[in-house]
């Protein structure tokens, strides 16, 4: 759309920096898709561990179920009570495995030697001699 289209179109002007945005949003879009549809898919998954392709593959549905959620607003129909809907949330539902799978492989690790360790040096044990050899405290001359 050019500033000229925008001009001779009827509509209330409080909205033209939302179409404004959209517009930009819709050229970043067609971008992106542009650029993911240059390299072919089976390049593209050889060059990615399994758990990013598992990512790759739930962020390319989410996008195209959720195009298809603003195509069916612009059409006059209510996404809410289309089936569209528990696609989207069966998506983010494995969306969410897949996090969980990362956090996990993200965690550290115990070390059970060095835990042990450190908690053996951290307890205090009496050495034998320390037992038999205990110094009393002195007792100085009183003074009145």
């Amino acid at each position: 759309m050019s500033e000229d289209d925008i001009n001779t179109e009827e509509y209330p002007t409080e909205i033209h920096d939302y179409l404004a945005a959209f517009e930009k949003s819709l050229g970043s879009v067609d971008e992106m898709l542009k650029t993911m549809m240059s390299v072919s898919r089976s390049e593209l998954l050889q060059k990615l561990e399994p758990l990013e392709q598992a990512k790759l593959d739930l962020v390319s549905v989410y996008t195209l179920n959720s195009m298809f959620w603003v195509y069916l607003a612009t059409q006059g129909i209510n996404p809410k009570e289309h089936p569209v809907k528990q696609e989207l949330e069966r998506i983010r539902t494995y969306m969410n495995k897949v996090k969980e799978i990362a956090d996990k492989k993200k965690a550290s690790k115990l070390d059970k030697g060095a835990a042990s360790r450190f908690v053996r040096n951290a307890l205090w044990e009496p050495n034998a001699e320390n037992e038999h050899t205990s110094k009393t405290p002195a007792k100085g001359k009183k003074r009145k």
